[in-house]
């Protein structure tokens, strides 16, 4: 039996809360707003350390770094904005991007891999280097706006979902062997350095050509691995499991679904049912057989994975 009570409530008038991202280590929490502010709490006293002002609008997609003082925010001003909390000022903003963005992540391994995904309306997710601040791919398929998308916590995968009514899982490989200079880096493709930081051997025109369709086309450093078919209406969030070859989807169809992957397919396992409204976001549990998911019927349900039951279920009071 799983005993669960609120451990903090924190409350200050703001406008809407449209994205949380907890600290890997501090007890912090950040909260992006939307009235476009970006505040930074300790949850354990439940009080506002630090705020962030500089997106024009609402802010949907907020994430900490791992292992530096970085925080990385996506707005409906269409701009994706890099924050050191250390010196209290955003470092630079990356654009690229023509429509509202939804979610912003850096790289389970930023220190190896500088990377940021970013999921946007723009039927588009992207991937960033934070380092050189300029954008790696430009993934396009989905044809709806992109509700979520997150990066695998081990493997060479990205998951995104859609109003398009899909989940799509898209492979990295080629990416990372590019950016490492291994086999599959492509010679002449712009920008891009050799080990030597030579660049490659193309002319400028051939350059400019490649950066174009790279911009229109998106690169073939990214390919979709899988396409999961079965929600009936728009899909919010989409997240992987963080060991076993898992995925769950959250839906405007007010379902939650789990889907099992191999190295060749996908399948949908199972459909658990029981809100009433559309299911914003749903995630597992990091040690449990748990999925959590939250929905517009004001209610948080905890699902248990192998038995595909409902365990228990939050309504705010009030």
């Amino acid at each position: 039996v799983i005993k669960t009570t609120m451990l903090t409530k924190f409350e200050s008038k703001s406008a809407r809360v449209k994205g949380l991202a907890f600290h890997p280590v501090r007890p912090w929490i950040c909260a992006s707003l939307h009235n476009g502010v970006i505040q930074l709490w300790d949850y354990r006293v439940g009080t506002v350390i630090d705020r962030f002002e500089e997106h024009d609008g609402p802010v949907r997609g907020v994430d900490f770094h791992l292992h530096e003082p970085l925080i990385v925010t996506g707005g409906d001003d269409y701009k994706i904005k890099v924050w050191d909390y250390k010196l209290r000022r955003c470092l630079f903003t990356l654009l690229g991007h023509l429509d509202y963005i939804r979610t912003v992540q850096f790289h389970p391994n930023a220190t190896q891999f500088p990377w940021i995904l970013s999921a946007s309306d723009d039927q588009t997710l992207r991937l960033w280097d934070f380092q050189k601040r300029s954008c790696l791919s430009v993934l396009t398929g989905h044809n709806h706006y992109v509700m979520c998308a997150s990066f695998h916590p081990s493997e060479d995968l990205i998951v995104s979902a859609s109003l398009d009514q899909t989940v799509r899982v898209w492979d990295t490989a080629g990416l990372r062997k590019k950016q490492l200079g291994g086999p599959g880096l492509d010679e002449g493709y712009p920008g891009m350095m050799d080990v030597n930081g030579n660049r490659g051997g193309t002319s400028a025109a051939a350059a400019t050509a490649l950066n174009v369709q790279a911009e229109l086309f998106g690169t073939n450093d990214v390919v979709v691995k899988y396409v999961l078919e079965g929600h009936d209406r728009g899909v919010n969030w989409a997240a992987f499991h963080p060991t076993l070859p898992l995925l769950a989807s959250a839906a405007d169809d007010r379902q939650v679904k789990l889907w099992r992957m191999s190295e060749t397919k996908a399948w949908e396992v199972d459909t658990l049912r029981g809100h009433a409204n559309n299911v914003s976001c749903c995630l597992f549990h990091p040690k449990q057989e748990l999925v959590v998911s939250n929905s517009e019927d004001r209610s948080i349900r905890v699902w248990d994975v192998s038995k595909r039951v409902g365990v228990q279920t939050f309504r705010r009071e009030g």
